[in-house]
């Protein structure tokens, strides 16, 4: 039986076993959908420029892709979204430019089942989410392969490889260069000193070759990146600022060899060499300042351990942290590091959390307290229940987080991508036309094509898009360093335009917990009594008044109760010593037959021993520690500061009026605190809210910015757009900061970028500007932008 080409691969096959799709045969399912798409796209050329060449063929795709479906591989990598849809992290080898994102993820949402595909350019990470049903992480895979791409799982260790390999290139690319320019400058020092005072046309031919010789290996091998950068971007139909290099460059390279061969004008290796070295500094600076919020995420990876040691009745043994499931026994030792968040059943010390929420005093852990995971004990030895898995861990939900938010793109980053695309394509325009006017206007060849060279050079469009990236993943990686945890690069531009923000009374201003404002004493009573029978209470009243009798009295003992009993809504009642002692409010007093006052504006707890109460207890939840210059500091910015609550009014009004706040909206439900976000909406308000519990999910959804207190509720952390690690409102005026600072930083570099361009532009087509004067001023203008980029650094010390 006679072999057809495939339309998309060129493999021939049977025609029996071709998928027939009108005039076309496919051999598998990848190629009809990447040809298809292809032709939807307008991208037909690609067969075009393609000829007679071969693809990969499907066997060996199909050979290696099943892996992907196995169940050991979806227990490592694959994860479940809270609406039960399947995810991945991948990295897409084969990348090189933003054209290739734009194809990977073109194809990959052309295909049925896919939900969401997003890759980060800056680590060529893909995070996808499909339909398990529909479709399997084979055929994502195939397709990534059809196109001429490969994929394997995101694995940290594998990326730190990939990224100092890339760095090793950079680093071996830039040293020939440096080493071939240093040369080359001693050469063109000859060539410059024989200009003035004489030099033969012999000596100069032979200054010339040296010349050649250095610049070839730094074009065609430190260049190199340009060229391929170039390459794809032409294959996809875009101009970048590659092919301005590259153009620019060879031009000059080319030229000068005529100049050599032929023995008169001046040839330009010295500038072909210099231009690359330059550009190609400009671009490892590019790539460094890409990782920084990388590096940010693997410092935080780091905190994790890869085992930990797990307590199975007398037994302990070491196991990998992704073996642990909710309710294993954990043993953490000083000095250890905890990788499962669990809660401390036996044991307790002080816990280091600084590496997460950049809190510099320890936190002292009991039991029955949370311990989150990447905080280091300090000082015991605890064992404790795992409450979550590795995969759902703190940590490692949060690095998921931030690596997010790197590839999502603010408006105003893609406004410059956009405008650099179509800048580099003006510019290779205006060179030519500059270079047919010069050559036109009666003026040599040689004159015409140097000034059209300039124009090429000094124009490369590096400046302009480096201007918000940089200074974004700077803001990015400065937040996750302030325990502020921005889930979208998007956030740190629309934080800036806020101009209202909404706050949660209860654990967003206040602490959450209350605390004991005032101590009455009607007759004396052992402290001990006390304390163990508050300490036998998990309710926060109680908790209140433990935390008190701790502060005051630090060599209280908690002693042995007999017959303790926990009544629910009135509070606790035990013996000691043959003597009954209860505590809890007015109702448990009311039924012992003890009369008491119960009007306060405050939580009162009430102590009494043999039906005689000897204690008063009056408590509040106090505002946070520096809640109200946070305030001050939120209406210096210029934002309408609102408290939006489900208290009762007055108590409300009593907190509002603590910290400073003047519009308060108390006794409201979820619904009405998301329709006052509503309403501010329909004003013209950026709003930004910051709430804890799920009583705030509807607000936080509705406004513009949700930002989520560090110790609130998972659901609310899940649905924010902004995480407080360190649950401070110091963190949210810092918040505000951070996006206001590099929100001006991008706006001054778009600036510098433009204002750099109008006036060198210019005086290149003039003639002005020779190539090399074209490329350390280009070089310079991206150094500007990356330094000043780097300037937000400096507002904390």
């Amino acid at each position: 039986m006679s072999k057809v080409k495939c339309d998309h691969c060129h493999l021939e096959f049977s025609d029996s076993v071709m998928i027939h799709d009108g005039n076309h045969r496919f051999c598998c399912k990848g190629c009809q959908g990447i040809f298809h798409l292809l032709r939807d796209e307008g991208l037909e050329s690609f067969y075009t420029k393609m000829g007679e060449t071969t693809l990969a063929p499907p066997t060996e795709q199909f050979e290696t892709s099943t892996n992907f479906d196995t169940p050991a591989f979806a227990e490592r990598f694959i994860t479940k979204t809270p609406e039960g849809w399947l995810q991945v992290s991948l990295v897409i080898e084969g990348i090189h430019c933003a054209a290739c994102v734009w194809l990977n993820e073109k194809a990959l949402h052309k295909m049925p089942g896919v939900l969401e595909a997003h890759i980060n350019y800056t680590n060529n990470k893909a995070r996808i989410t499909w339909d398990g049903e529909t479709l399997k992480l084979s055929a994502i895979i195939d397709m990534i392969r059809a196109i001429g791409y490969n994929a394997f799982p995101y694995d940290t260790s594998l990326q730190e490889v990939r990224v100092n390999k890339e760095r090793k290139e950079y680093y071996l690319r830039m040293a020939v260069a440096t080493f071939a320019v240093m040369n080359i400058m001693w050469v063109a020092v000859a060539q410059y000193a024989g200009y003035f005072t004489g030099i033969t046309q012999e000596i100069k031919t032979i200054l010339n070759i040296a010349e050649w010789v250095l610049a070839t290996p730094v074009l065609f091998y430190s260049g190199w990146v340009f060229y391929r950068g170039a390459y794809y971007g032409l294959k996809n139909k875009a101009v970048t600022m590659d092919l301005l290099v590259v153009t620019g460059s060879s031009l000059a390279y080319f030229y000068s060899i005529y100049i050599t061969v032929l023995e008169k004008g001046e040839a330009y290796f010295d500038s072909v060499a210099m231009i690359i070295t330059f550009v190609l500094f400009g671009k490892f600076l590019e790539v460094l300042s890409r990782k920084s919020a990388a590096d940010t995420l693997d410092m935080m990876s780091k905190h994790i351990p890869s085992e930990v040691s797990i307590v199975e009745g007398e037994i302990t043994r070491e196991v990998n942290v992704n073996e642990v499931k909710v309710g294993d026994i954990l043993r953490i030792r000083s000095g250890e590091r905890a990788a499962i968040d669990g809660e401390v059943i036996s044991g307790e010390g002080s816990f280091d959390e600084s590496n997460l929420t950049g809190e510099s005093e320890p936190i002292f852990k009991r039991k029955g307290e949370s311990i989150i995971s990447g905080t280091t004990s300090i000082d015991a030895l605890i064992h404790y229940k795992a409450t979550k898995d590795f995969a759902n861990s703190t940590l490692s939900h949060l690095v998921n987080l931030l690596e997010n938010a790197m590839a999502k793109k603010p408006n105003i980053e893609q406004l410059a991508n956009r405008l650099s695309q179509h800048f580099s394509s003006t510019i290779l325009f205006l060179s030519i036309a500059t270079f047919w006017v010069w050559y036109f206007g009666q003026d040599s060849f040689d004159r015409a094509l140097m000034v059209g060279i300039s124009v090429i050079i000094i124009a490369c469009p590096c400046a302009l898009a480096l201007a918000t990236p940089v200074a974004t993943l700077v803001g990015l990686g400065l937040g996750a360093k302030r325990g502020i945890l921005f889930k979208s690069a998007a956030q740190i531009e629309t934080i800036a335009k806020a101009s209202m923000v909404v706050l949660d009374k209860t654990g967003t201003i206040t602490q959450g917990r209350p605390e004991v404002v005032e101590e009455v004493i009607h007759h004396p009573f052992e402290n001990s009594h006390l304390y163990s029978l508050v300490s036998a209470s998990k309710h926060p009243i109680s908790r209140g008044v433990m935390e008190y009798v701790e502060r005051h009295d630090e060599t209280v003992e908690q002693g042995l109760l007999q017959e303790a009993q926990e009544i629910p809504a009135h509070g606790i009642v035990a013996r000691v010593n043959e003597m009954m002692i209860a505590g809890g409010n007015a109702l448990l007093m009311k039924d012992m037959g003890i009369t008491v006052d119960s009007f306060s504006d405050k939580s009162l707890f009430y102590y009494a021993v043999d039906g005689v109460l000897v204690a008063t207890y009056h408590l509040r939840d106090l505002p946070k520690e520096g809640a109200s210059e946070s305030i001050v500091a939120l209406k210096k910015f210029g934002l309408r500061v609102v408290m939006l609550t489900g208290d009762h009014p007055s108590a409300a009004h009593r907190v509002a009026r603590d910290v400073g706040i003047d519009e308060v909206h108390a006794h409201l439900n979820p619904e009405a605190k998301a329709e006052f976000v509503a309403q501010a909406h329909n004003e013209g308000h950026v709003v930004v809210m910051a709430g804890d519990g799920v009583n705030d999910l509807l607000a936080l959804a509705r406004a513009d910015i949700g930002i989520a207190m560090g110790n609130g509720s998972d659901i609310a952390i899940e649905v924010s757009d902004v995480v407080l690690l360190n649950d401070s409102l110091v963190s949210l005026v810092e918040a505000f900061a951070i996006g206001r600072r590099t929100y001006g930083l991008i706006k001054q570099n778009l600036g510098v970028s433009l204002v750099y361009n109008s006036i060198t532009i210019p005086l290149a087509m003039m003639g002005y500007v020779i190539p090399l004067i074209a490329a350390i001023s280009m070089s310079i203008s991206s150094l500007l932008v990356v330094a000043n980029s780097m300037r937000s650094r400096l507002m904390y010390k």
